[in-house]
């Protein structure tokens, strides 16, 4: 064993929380100001103005103060009513979870469910609000991480958008690292966070609302006020002139004005280019010995996760095992029905370079020799860099 568990990994390269960037490591590090000091609410509002032009919206978004998965809980909670039939889309472990939410707090659940090794088609969703127009609500996951693959929300939302239901899309893993934005998509709410291709540590949520949302949220007497899950009491938080309702995080703000003006500065073309080539080099240079990606098609692969399947014979779990132990690499499993059948390989934030491709080509590859396989890392190398050079 060259890496011990008890030491940190060289790299990490999983679908995250990923290893934040140099610069918001030094932004965490900041003074952490009193939250009602005139310098941290007058820094608080422009930082939001960031989050705004990074998201594209036309109004304020909001930072919860919890990572990603309390502003999905808080959504669910704050715009399903009891009276609201829901349709949730399932084609991976999290929009099946989500659907769980939902149920909370409204007892009229339809779902449409596809292998997770597919996506949603938006002819699927047309045909469903046809045949039900008592649907109110829908939500989807863009990127289900635990499979690797993404659904069309554009073309989903429009098709939400013309049948006059509210939208929850679940972006967690995929804003920032392509094109996809809240207004764009035609979300009602809209759930991110900086700790994924961001390059930002855990511990925010950032929520696109629209105005209809905030319309529906606030007629919802049920929504939760005075609670870590309201959405509704950070409305006007945003403003330095408004109080916040309880004590925002001060160093994960200042960590995610750190991250913001790393993407912003960049530039979010750019960005999403170099997640995009990294997944792609990483994918044929996995084909190229002979394994095989867990998507069905390149069309509804992630850029931002590689799902990979587990070749026969090899135990996942000793196979991620073993090279954090030889290389001191990193990588994700799966999650529920895709646990043990795939290996995530993340391409996000600061992993999101074509050289990390090398690197999670020659871990994957000489973890699963040393348990047995016969792949030849060469083959896999060179694709990876005819697809890197070719974009030189």
């Amino acid at each position: 064993m060259r890496y011990s568990n008890d030491a940190p990994p060289v790299i990490t390269l999983t679908s995250g929380p990923v290893n934040a960037y140099p610069e918001v490591l030094q932004g965490l590090g900041r003074p952490v100001l009193y939250d009602y000091d005139p310098a941290f609410q007058g820094f608080y509002e422009k930082v939001v103005e960031k989050a705004q032009k990074a998201m594209r919206l036309s109004n304020k978004p909001v930072i919860q103060q919890g990572e990603p998965v309390l502003g999905l809980e808080a959504a669910a909670a704050s715009l399903i009513t009891r009276e609201d039939t829901v349709l949730n889309l399932a084609s991976g472990v999290y929009g099946k979870g989500f659907g769980y939410w939902a149920a909370r707090y409204s007892p009229n659940i339809l779902e449409i469910e596809v292998p997770y090794n597919e996506a949603i088609s938006p002819e699927a969703v047309a045909e469903m609000l046809k045949a039900h127009p008592e649907i109110t609500v829908v939500s989807a996951c863009h990127h289900d991480t635990p499979s690797g693959t993404i659904n069309p929300i554009a073309e989903i939302g429009a098709v939400v958008a013309a049948h006059g239901g509210y939208l929850i899309v679940d972006a967690v893993s995929s804003f920032a690292g392509m094109d996809v934005h809240p207004e764009a998509c035609h979300a009602d709410i809209f759930v991110t966070g900086p700790n994924k291709c961001l390059g930002g540590a855990p511990g925010l949520t950032l929520l696109g609302v629209s105005h209809r949302a905030w319309e529906k949220m606030k007629a919802n007497p049920a929504a939760p006020r005075a609670s870590m899950l309201s959405i509704v009491d950070w409305e006007n938080a945003w403003s330095r002139e408004k109080p916040f309702p309880f004590t925002p995080s001060v160093a994960e703000i200042n960590g995610l004005d750190a991250a913001l003006d790393l993407y912003l500065a960049e530039g979010p073309e750019k960005v999403w280019a170099r997640h995009g080539l990294t997944a792609r080099a990483t994918r044929a240079g996995l084909r190229a010995m002979g394994l095989e990606i867990w998507a069905v098609s390149d069309e509804i692969a992630s850029p931002t996760t590689t799902a990979v399947k587990t070749p026969a014979g090899i135990d996942e779990a000793v196979l991620r095992q073993t090279a954090r132990e030889r290389y001191g690499v990193v990588f994700s499993s799966g999650r529920g029905e895709t646990s043990g059948k795939l290996t995530r390989i993340g391409h996000m934030g600061p992993t999101a370079q074509p050289i990390y491709a090398i690197a999670a080509l020659t871990a994957y590859t000489g973890a699963v020799n040393a348990l047995g396989g016969k792949l030849k890392a060469g083959d896999g190398i060179d694709a990876a860099l005819a697809v890197i050079d070719a974009e030189a």
